[in-house]
């Protein structure tokens, strides 16, 4: 009996399975050489299919691009918002359970955080809307953290004082340090791929330790 056009493959493929193929290597083409530099020849080539097919799949680069980004926009998202909400005083600290969340939604694909955080997007195209509002959305949930994070650990240890509210500006520019440290990070994970996310969260509460007793007050 023939496979109904929906569901043929190619080389006894089945569809469902070359399409996943294709987007895993598109998503790593997209991620280490960016939106501008990835062409839809070098995809097909990677899975060992023809440039049509592949279009005949996906469409232009563009749609491709937005059949990649958005599984990897949801996973990331995701794990940020697991790690915000799993509080409590047996818990790791918020940003190294981002963090670890982060680096186990990216382990098997590093190169996805740079899916969404390419700076190489044609401006005002649909692949740019779209990461935008990923980047909002994850910049929002960073931004409730910081802050919750300055309330915290404000200038009043007194329980009794009174607390200032942190200043907004604070928190903004701790949240852009977040994205810029997490990033970081991934890029030299990429670099060391022996390096698993439960050993690079721990490498990362090593550090997180370290900068608190560098940066800490002096003692009086």
């Amino acid at each position: 009996m023939a496979i109904p056009p929906s569901r043929a493959g190619t080389k006894g493929v089945p569809r469902a399975d070359r399409e996943r193929q294709i987007l895993a290597a598109a998503t790593e083409e997209f991620g280490r050489r960016g939106y501008e530099a990835t062409s839809l020849a070098a995809v097909a080539a990677r899975v060992g299919v023809t440039k049509t097919l592949l279009h005949q799949y996906f469409g232009p680069k563009q749609d491709l691009y937005l059949a990649c980004l958005a599984p990897v926009g949801d996973r990331l998202l995701e794990a940020v918002r697991t790690a915000m909400a799993a509080d409590g005083d047996d818990r790791p600290p918020t940003p190294l359970r981002v963090l670890h969340n982060l680096f186990t939604a990216l382990e098997g694909q590093r190169e996805a955080w740079f899916v969404l955080y390419d700076g190489s997007l044609p401006p005002d195209s649909e692949p740019a809307r779209l990461a935008a509002r990923y980047r909002v959305a994850v910049d929002d949930l960073a931004a409730a953290g910081t802050l919750d994070l300055l309330h915290r650990t404000g200038p009043a240890d007194d329980p009794g004082a009174d607390r200032t509210e942190p200043d907004p500006l604070d928190a903004d520019a701790l949240a852009h340090a977040w994205r810029g440290l997490a990033t970081a990070l991934v890029r030299w994970w990429i670099k060391h791929p022996e390096e698993s996310a439960d050993a690079m969260a721990q490498r990362c509460a090593r550090l997180f330790a370290a900068a608190r007793t560098a940066l800490g007050p002096a003692a009086p």
